[in-house]
This record gives structure tokens, C-alpha cells and sequence, in this order.
């Protein structure tokens, strides 16, 4: 089976083809971790890269990100049971007020992509819910989307519910949506500010990979 081919067809949002080849690599006794690094989360960089860049849009990232969840229907049963870690968990939603979430499922989509276990717990979110997710599922990053300036503040109501509750440095706060910024992330105490997905995806990586390796040396 073709790994290149798999990319191509992730890639071009194909999900029927994604599968199958998919499947036909697992027959194959193709090992499923090479399938999912070379295959799945190989196509969505470079379909995040070409989102960063201008060359494709969100049409076109929500197709690949559905054929790549198509691929990793097959293979997640496996990996669990074969006791192969994800990279690490995360929670997402949009705050409390904010209805939108087209950018909170394209971020949610590149992170699973990312080899990332992602608990989605959907719009207008208060804060109680993001803290009682992250500590049910043993979340090390929480994710915030805000589209409108009037639920910004939401925002800080969740990371302020945390320090509340004496679990705020347990965390990893990311933050993003189109009126967002990173001044913005300073004031209320967040850790990160991502512009897109791509970008939200490659630091949620880079954070996790600290966090394992502090966890190792410690």
C-alpha cells in the first residue's frame, strides 16, 4: 500500500478511498503507527501547511480533516489496543455567549490529526464545564475559542475558574478567534495565542513534547 497515496487522497478529502486504503494497509500487516505518522497526520500537514499559506480554505481543510476521522475510525481500536500513548489530551469549546464553531472544529480536527486525544465540549461553554472536563479526561492543554468581542471576557472567566479552584498551573491555556490576540492572552493569563489551526496544532505538539519530556526527567 501505497503511504503517498493515502496523503493524496486525505489530502483531497476523499474519505471512502482514505478508508479503504487504510484498511487494505492494515491487511497488509502494514504497522497502524506508521499508517497514521506517514499516512494521516503526514497529509494533514501539509494541508495545514497549505492552509497557513493561502493555497487552500476552510472548504477544503474541513474535507480532509473528515477523511482523515474516516481513517482513524479504523485505526484508533487498534492503537488503543496495541497500548500505543497519544501524544497527549486537550479539551476545546467556545466560551460561554459564543455560538460559532467553524474555527473551534478545525482546530479540534488538526489536533487529532496531530496524534492528539481532543475533547470537544462544543459551544457557549461556561466555565464550569471546561474545568470538570479537563479533570475528568486528565487534560493537560484546555483550548478557547471566542468569535466576538463581546465573549472575549468568557475567556477569562474560564481561566480565572481554574485559579479558583487551585488547579490553574495543572494547565496549558490556549486561545484563539478573529478578534483575539496575544495581548489579549497576557491579560487574562493565558498561556498561548494561535492565529489558525495549523499553527494551533503545531504548538499544542511542541507543548506536549515539553511536557513528556520534563515528565522524564523529573
Amino acid at each position: 500500500m501505497d503511504l503517498k497515496e493515502l496523503t493524496s487522497y486525505v489530502q483531497n478529502g476523499n474519505a471512502k478511498k482514505t478508508s479503504e486504503l487504510v484498511q487494505l494497509g492494515l491487511d497488509k500487516k502494514m504497522s497502524p503507527t506508521v499508517i497514521l505518522n506517514e499516512g494521516l497526520i503526514e497529509a494533514m500537514d501539509i494541508i495545514g501547511a497549505k492552509f497557513k499559506n493561502g493555497e487552500v480554505y476552510v472548504p477544503e481543510m474541513l474535507m480532509a480533516a473528515r477523511a482523515m476521522n474516516e481513517g482513524m475510525k479504523i485505526l484508533e481500536p487498534i492503537l488503543t489496543a496495541s497500548g500505543i500513548k497519544p501524544l497527549g489530551v486537550a479539551v476545546i469549546g467556545t466560551v460561554k455567549g459564543d455560538l460559532h464553531d467553524i474555527g473551534k472544529n478545525l482546530v479540534r480536527m488538526m489536533l487529532k490529526g496531530s496524534g492528539i486525544v481532543v475533547y470537544d465540549i462544543g459551544v457557549d461553554a461556561p466555565a464550569e464545564a471546561f474545568v470538570n472536563k479537563a479533570e475528568e479526561v486528565g487534560a493537560q492543554i484546555v483550548l478557547l475559542s471566542a468569535l466576538l468581542t463581546t465573549t472575549m471576557p468568557s475567556m477569562r472567566d474560564v481561566v480565572d475558574e481554574f485559579t479558583k479552584r487551585g488547579i490553574r498551573d495543572k494547565y496549558v491555556f490556549m486561545i484563539g478567534g478573529a478578534p483575539v490576540t496575544t495581548n489579549f492572552a497576557k491579560e487574562i493569563g493565558a498561556d498561548r495565542y494561535t492565529a489558525d489551526a495549523e499553527t494551533a496544532a503545531e504548538v499544542a505538539k511542541e507543548i506536549l513534547v515539553n511536557i513528556s519530556k520534563n515528565s522524564v526527567l523529573a
